[in-house]
């Protein structure tokens, strides 16, 4: 018979987490809206109520989590793909498995887009909402063209790439050095030793991490409840809840009835073992910082090999995209809506290749979808300064998007494993752990 009274599991413990923290940055919003900010005095120095919550402890304790995840994504991306790709009996079996996987996240991208902006199209968000004539200019950063993403994926100095946390150009690199390994005899043999070791190390490390990970995701959810600007929401309600509820069938509809019609597995089981990854992902609104714990996730919990989770899921945090695609399909047809511009079906289908093509240079960091959507706009001559119209509540929704796309990362690294013989069905069904129950009792 199990204790009641043991230990609460992580997925608990990061929900409490979220509920605390949202009952508590409402609170202060609130009384900080009734009342004022008031002050208090600790040893004579005085501080403000609200910002020292808010912006001090809240946005402390939230950076220094998301810091200590970054912190592990290099090592651990590059250690456990030197170390997949060094164990390949068959290194042209990479080249397969990364052709698969590519096409599936372009596949799901490109019908993000368009269940997207066919929603948008039937629903029509903008219709009415009339683009104020002072809207402010939104300055647009320049996203690099697909060919000089294509140049990038080389690294000219991989160290840099690592510095500077440049997913692409670190598989390649970690690749290279796997496939050199294999064929380097018994020296390739000594360092996998060492790697092995070393990604052991790192996976502790990620899990010592993730014991923090409800008080890490407390700060962020209570400083997000404290600072978000309801009005906002109110005045494209019909933007915010088109997006919303597109994300939300995507995730519980498309991705299930993908693995369901390429492996056979039950969706449920998958959908049921991202819990803690959904939890973090929606806290943290990025994928790159989510990669530890989807990794670990993928491992220990769906039975996904160390090769195929290794290589598959950083390319996913980098180029897998559903969810920005959804918001770039839906927010192009409503500033054209709010602007009284009509979309000819060229124009529409240039959303849907822009969006899905501009997903392969993405960065899995908040607010990347505002770039990426400034690059869709400029295609079909919209107004980019139309983005202002709904920068106020892209923080909530740039959350709920990071969700969508790290369990697409899940989905498709389990449907390669599973088409490519890599995945252990004992570990996605829980069999061994029941084996090991009835071994116990």
């Amino acid at each position: 018979m199990q204790n009641s009274n043991a230990k609460l599991s992580l997925t608990s413990r990061i929900f409490i987490g979220m509920i605390a923290g949202i009952l508590i940055g409402f609170t202060l919003q609130l009384g900080n809206y009734l009342n004022g900010d008031l002050d208090f005095q600790v040893f004579s120095i005085t501080f403000s109520t609200y910002g020292f919550f808010v912006e001090g402890i809240f946005h402390a304790g939230g950076k220094i989590f998301i810091n200590a995840l970054k912190m592990l994504v290099v090592p651990l991306v590059f250690v456990s793909l030197v170390c997949g790709t060094s164990s390949l009996s068959d290194p042209s079996k990479l080249g397969k498995l990364g052709g698969k996987s590519i096409a599936l996240y372009m596949f799901t991208t490109f019908v993000a887009v368009t269940f997207a902006m066919t929603s948008a199209l039937l629903f029509k968000p903008g219709a009415g909402f009339q683009a104020p004539s002072d809207t402010p200019e939104y300055v647009v950063k320049e996203a690099p063209s697909l060919v000089q993403v294509i140049i990038d994926m080389v690294p000219s100095n991989p160290i840099s790439s690592m510095a500077e946390g440049q997913m692409i150009p670190i598989i390649v690199f970690a690749i290279l050095f796997g496939i050199s390994m294999s064929y380097a005899g018994e020296a390739g043999k000594r360092l996998s030793g060492f790697f092995n070791d070393l990604n052991e190390v790192i996976m502790k490390i990620v899990t010592i991490v993730m014991n923090f990970a409800p008080y890490g995701v407390f700060c962020l959810i209570a400083k997000l409840s404290a600072t978000i600007e309801w009005e906002d929401i109110f005045a494209i309600g019909a933007y915010f809840f088109n997006v919303l509820i597109i994300l939300i069938l995507h995730a519980i509809i498309v991705y299930p009835l993908l693995l369901k019609l390429t492996t056979g597995l039950n969706p449920l089981i998958l959908l049921s073992k991202l819990k803690e990854v959904a939890a973090f992902a929606f806290s943290s609104a990025s994928s790159s910082a989510t990669l530890p714990l989807t990794i670990a996730t993928a491992r220990q919990k769906l039975g996904v090999s160390r090769s195929v989770s290794s290589f598959t899921l950083p390319l996913g945090a980098t180029i897998n995209m559903d969810g920005t695609a959804i918001m770039q399909g839906i927010a192009t047809v409503f500033i054209a809506q709010a602007y009284q511009v009509d979309l000819s079906t060229v124009d529409l289908l240039m959303v849907v290749l822009t969006a899905t093509l501009a997903s392969v240079g993405a960065a899995g960091v908040p607010g990347v979808g505002l770039i990426l959507l400034a690059v869709v706009l400029q295609q079909v001559n919209l107004p980019v300064e139309g983005i202002a119209l709904i920068i106020g509540i892209d923080r909530l929704l740039d959350m709920t998007r990071t969700v969508v796309n790290v369990t697409g990362d899940s989905t498709i690294a389990t449907i390669v494993a599973k088409t490519e013989g890599e995945l252990d069905e004992d570990i996605y069904h829980d069999r061994a752990l029941a084996k090991q129950k009835s071994v116990v009792e």
